[in-house]
């Protein structure tokens, strides 16, 4: 079940803007960005890229300047072709961010929400008031007296980077030599992980797409499944209030992805992505608005789409690099297979392990479904042949 929020206060508008179709600027040039520019393109918005190399994935198809986002000077003269600065990815340092705003640049999320998905130890603080897992901001082994433990870099984890499984003290003192300062969890015995995608534009509507499963291999995302099969109509409503109020509080604009742990009727909240996330990539296919067309209505103040799922389920499968290094002729395999597959290729160079595209399968039978995305998955990666 969907939820929205609306005030009562009029959309903020600019008047210049409105004249004309906007500007936005993204910062990044990934396959998020990637994914920005159907939508864009559809609004009549107009989407400029700071990319780090012209050979970057959104930096393949849409106009865009190559440039150092550590750059506060070059940001700027980005930013002044632009109407509004948004992000594709956590890495712009705060300092930048908060050049950008004292010299009147509208960015969003703003540097007083985006602290919370770079920063683990600011993002603990702020949600002291829900349920998480115990935590403590460790420099020595000497600060911890209790195993397994789960370890994190305070700021700059992706993709599994930066987390570790602690089994001892030695292990931890490994970690210490390179990431000197550590945020510390427990370890919490789930039963399932989920991700709840929200957006919230300025004037503070917002609204929350089914809760979405997220299967984990190697502390790499392989397949989301939405709605969540493994929590009950109850649950899922509470994690989408949860997640709307975690937006409000700290003030998001854009859509935010809030991973949760399951644990029982228990929900321990986990991270904060302030950006298009990999949970919500079925939304393409899978609902009547996008995260990514959500995402580019959100930080203009546009009213927001309809989060409603098109079908009963939908999975997707995060394509990996593996054997193969054509990404092209298996399609004539799986289309062939599965015409209802639905494929998105991010155009970046195979490597193992590397997220390369994914592959939505949308429908009733969600038996069916995991099994031709698991499938394709695997083909594409080089693991099966037939």
């Amino acid at each position: 079940m969907a939820h929205e929020l609306l005030l009562e206060t009029s959309f903020i508008y600019d008047k210049a803007v409105n004249e004309r179709f906007p500007t936005v600027g993204v910062i990044g040039a990934g396959q998020l960005a990637r994914m920005m520019v159907a939508p864009a393109s559809a609004l009549g918005i107009n989407l400029l890229l700071f990319a780090q190399s012209a050979d970057d994935s959104a930096a393949q198809i849409n106009n865009h300047v190559v440039g150092d986002y550590t750059d506060l000077e070059a940001l700027k003269s980005f930013a002044a072709r632009c109407d509004v600065i948004t992000f594709e990815h956590e890495l712009v340092p705060l300092p930048v961010i908060k050049g950008l705003e004292a010299a009147g640049v509208r960015v969003y999320p703003s540097s007083s929400a985006f602290v919370y998905s770079q920063d683990k130890a600011e993002m603990r603080k702020k949600l002291a008031d829900y349920q998480v897992p115990a935590w403590k901001v460790i420099t020595a082994t000497t600060e911890v007296d209790q195993y397994p433990l789960i370890a994190k870099a305070i700021s700059g984890g992706y993709d599994g980077r930066g987390v570790w499984k602690i089994n001892s003290q030695d292990e931890l003192a490994e970690v210490l030599k390179h990431t000197p300062k550590l945020l510390i969890e427990e370890l919490i015995s789930f039963d399932c992980e989920i991700a709840v995608m929200v957006a919230r534009s300025p004037h503070g509507q917002a609204t929350s797409w089914a809760p979405t499963q997220t299967v984990q291999e190697d502390g790499i995302c392989t397949m989301t499944i939405t709605p969540a099969p493994c929590i009950s109509d109850e649950i899922a409503e509470q994690a989408q209030k949860l997640a709307l109020d975690i937006a409000a509080e700290v003030g998001v604009i854009g859509v935010m992805a809030v991973e949760m742990f399951v644990k029982g009727d228990y929900l321990f909240i986990n991270e904060l992505a302030m950006r298009p996330h990999n949970s919500g990539h079925w939304t393409i296919d899978g609902s009547r608005t996008s995260q990514f067309e959500q995402h580019l209505r959100a930080i203009l103040d546009l009213p927001l789409g309809e989060p409603a799922m098109t079908h009963e389920y939908a999975v997707m499968g995060n394509i990996l690099g593996g054997d193969k290094a054509d990404m092209y002729r298996p399609y004539l395999h799986l289309m062939a297979r599965n015409p209802d597959l639905k494929f998105h290729q991010y155009k970046k160079e195979v490597r193992k392990g590397r997220k390369i595209g994914h592959v939505t399968a949308i429908g009733s039978d969600l038996l069916q479904l995991t099994t031709d995305v698991q499938h394709a998955r695997d083909y594409m990666s080089g693991a099966i042949d037939e």
